[in-house]
């Protein structure tokens, strides 16, 4: 089977070198053009790039896939199916309409369940028991196409965005290389039951103390590592990389309650939360035990301003 990959970053790439290993005939890689990264700003290549380079697999970089040449320079390939994972441009018809048996997608949830860009940090903030991947025939709608193949994945309490995205890219190689050496018959997805996975802002990561304590720390986990959850402490910008509910009395919301070795406890609107790392904006990522031994902080200090 003559295959066509488009993706982009390291969920994709694990599945390209699945496939590759699984003795797929790779006939060209699709892939975000080079960004600009790190201090410098310097070009980067994708995750995708440099496994394609690395697998000697021929390769182009599109800006967009809307223009004729493009769609004539993808009919010369005469492919089989397209597998498509987590790309980052749209498919417009005329692409999905060119490999004979179509377009496959891997997509990092139970379909119809968090269709759209962020399925994995939407399923932790939601406080999902689980999630997985879904291998969906693709249409021109936004993660709208029959499934082929779904795997559950358990969310674990201490699972963060990055750790279920490691679970869910080993899993989506796998089920990917299963639904193509499988005829499946494709079944259409339940629209009734979607819901939308917004792409993730970095306004929605400052902390609104006045939520529930199990609510904050689904925040903290479902965006580390990025963009981090963040709250003002003496007008400065911290990072609460990771932290655990706890029980406490009545007090007002981002209030200190306790200062020790163990963590920073810090009332919510409901219970409290014991921030275990943190990191201030400029500075290293510490344990709370650490960061406590340059800061001045004591009961009665306030988080959030």
């Amino acid at each position: 089977m003559k295959l066509l990959f488009a993706g982009t970053p390291e969920f994709a790439a694990i599945a390209l070198d699945a496939l590759v290993a699984a003795g797929f005939e790779i006939a060209l890689v699709l892939t975000q053009p080079d960004r600009p990264a790190g201090r410098g700003l310097r070009l980067q290549p994708s995750a995708v790039k440099q496994r394609a380079i690395a697998h000697g697999l021929p390769l182009v970089q599109p800006a967009n896939l809307r223009e004729p040449a493009t769609h004539a320079m993808l009919q010369t390939v005469a492919v089989d199916v397209m597998v498509v994972a987590a790309y980052g441009l749209i498919l417009p018809a005329a692409v999905l309409d060119i490999p004979p048996r179509g377009c496959l997608n891997i997509h990092a949830s139970l379909l119809p369940r968090w269709r759209g860009a962020a399925p994995i940090q939407r399923a932790l903030l939601a406080g999902d028991d689980a999630t997985g991947i879904t291998i969906m025939q693709m249409d021109e709608g936004l993660d709208t196409g029959a499934i082929l193949l779904q795997k559950c994945v358990v969310i674990g309490d201490a699972d963060t965005a990055q750790t279920l995205h490691d679970k869910l890219a080993l899993l989506g190689a796998h089920c990917i290389v299963h639904a193509l050496r499988e005829r499946r018959t494709p079944q259409p997805q339940d629209s009734a039951h979607a819901t939308y996975a917004a792409k993730i802002t970095k306004a929605e990561a400052l902390i609104d103390w006045s939520r529930s304590a199990d609510e904050i720390c689904r925040q903290v986990r479902a965006f580390n590592p990025t963009p981090g959850a963040t709250t003002a402490f003496k007008g400065v910008l911290h990072k609460v990389w990771s932290a655990q509910p706890v029980e406490c009395g009545t007090a007002p919301a981002g209030t200190v309650l306790k200062v020790d070795a163990d963590g920073i406890v810090v009332a919510a609107g409901k219970d409290a939360v014991k921030i275990l790392e943190v990191q201030k904006a400029g500075a290293k990522r510490l344990t709370a035990a650490n960061f406590l031994a340059g800061a001045t902080l004591a009961p009665g200090s306030r988080f959030g301003t």
